[in-house]
């Protein structure tokens, strides 16, 4: 039987939480920038700069959508507070509100994290670089797997994909791909992704069945629109066209339209190929540029350097910030205990350690 006053007490709590939030999210400033953004928005020479006026547009949507968020939280809260005053013993109207409270509460719990996320670029989108590591074709697979994977998360958040370089694999798979993820706080919530990646299964490509382990290693970094702090020379850098691969139609294919931009005091290197124009290809790779730069830069200002960018490590054992283990464990049938054949799944650096204490324990 569900008691109005648990759900009192949940309330007042969620109350509390929203409160915090309100006072990090600073709301009555917010509304004063939304008001000078919109002020911009009605000027006459607004779109002569087609490119600040995205990003101030841009900006005024991001604002607006938490302002706008917060205070339907507020709303609904109070609705359910009011709700709940008048139920008295109507178990109908308690169970109503217990179920629009623990959605409220899922939702609450976002918008408290989104709110953490007040880091200088977190509210940027994203790039993304995934690069095939130790294990050939294997790992070439496992790009294609954890492309896929990242590409499902950003569909499920609302978040828009465009994928900027591809190079597909010899047999399968893929050996490397740069996408970017476009959406509010894309860069905060991917920030931590970055680093080696392990997969241990079965191979699909092996026909003995073997246990194999495959590394690829993902790269985070924001999207800068434009940076006055960011400075290249164009002495530094050494640009190298090539054709495109792939699908893409003959004028894609016949021309070279890729472009590959070293910059040379830092030994960065960025590509970019999806556009049929090779000055566009050369404007998203500069802008890829900017933002590693930019986050070079970051890393280095802040005292503890392994907080952005983590320590740069080979793509290959002993490396990896996350291990994916789907190969089964097989035992020996055993007469004592009755073990056969025992699949055991460990995930996201499970633990089989108390199954065999348990195996071990019937056994002697």
């Amino acid at each position: 039987m569900i008691q109005i006053e648990d759900l009192k007490l949940t309330i007042k709590a969620l109350q509390s939480k929203l409160s915090i939030i309100g006072e990090s999210l600073n709301i009555p400033k917010l509304t004063e920038e939304l008001d000078a953004l919109n002020e911009q928005q009605h000027a006459p020479d607004f779109w002569n700069d087609v490119k600040n006026a995205q990003q101030v547009s841009q900006r005024a949507k991001n604002i607006e959508y938490k302002i706008e968020n917060y205070n339907k939280l507020c709303a609904s809260l109070a609705d359910v507070a009011d709700l709940l005053d008048m139920a008295g013993d109507d178990e109908s109207i308690l169970e109503e509100s217990a179920n629009e409270l623990t959605n409220l509460e899922k939702q609450i719990s976002e918008l408290h994290i989104a709110t953490l996320l007040s880091g200088k670029f977190d509210q940027n989108n994203a790039i993304l670089t995934i690069h095939a590591g130790a294990g050939g074709t294997e790992a070439q697979d496992w790009v294609q797997m954890l492309y896929r994977m990242y590409t499902r998360y950003a569909e499920r958040r609302g978040y828009k994909i465009e994928v900027l370089d591809f190079l597909a694999g010899d047999e399968a798979g893929i050996k490397s791909v740069t996408f970017q993820v476009n959406g509010l706080n894309a860069y905060g919530y991917l920030k931590a992704e970055k680093g080696v990646h392990r997969l241990v299964r079965i191979s699909p490509f092996d026909s003995a069945k073997r246990r194999q382990t495959s590394f690829a290693s993902l790269e985070v970094m924001p999207e800068l629109q434009q940076d006055n702090d960011i400075v290249i020379d164009p002495k530094d850098l050494k640009v190298d066209t090539y054709r495109s691969s792939g699908a893409g139609g003959q004028h894609v294919n016949k021309t070279e339209s890729a472009i590959r931009i070293t910059h040379i005091p830092t030994g960065i290197v960025v590509s970019c190929q999806t556009q049929r124009s090779q000055i566009q290809n050369r404007e998203q790779a500069m802008l890829m540029l900017k933002s590693k730069l930019a986050e070079l830069k970051e890393r280095e200002q802040m005292e503890e350097a392994l907080s952005i960018k983590g320590e740069i490590k080979k793509i290959e054992w002993g490396s990896q910030i996350r291990s994916y283990v789907f190969c089964p464990y097989t035992l020996v049938k055993d007469h004592r205990t009755g073990f056969e054949n025992s699949n055991i799944v460990e995930v996201m650096d499970g633990n089989i350690q108390p199954f065999i204490e348990d195996y071990l324990s019937k056994a002697f």
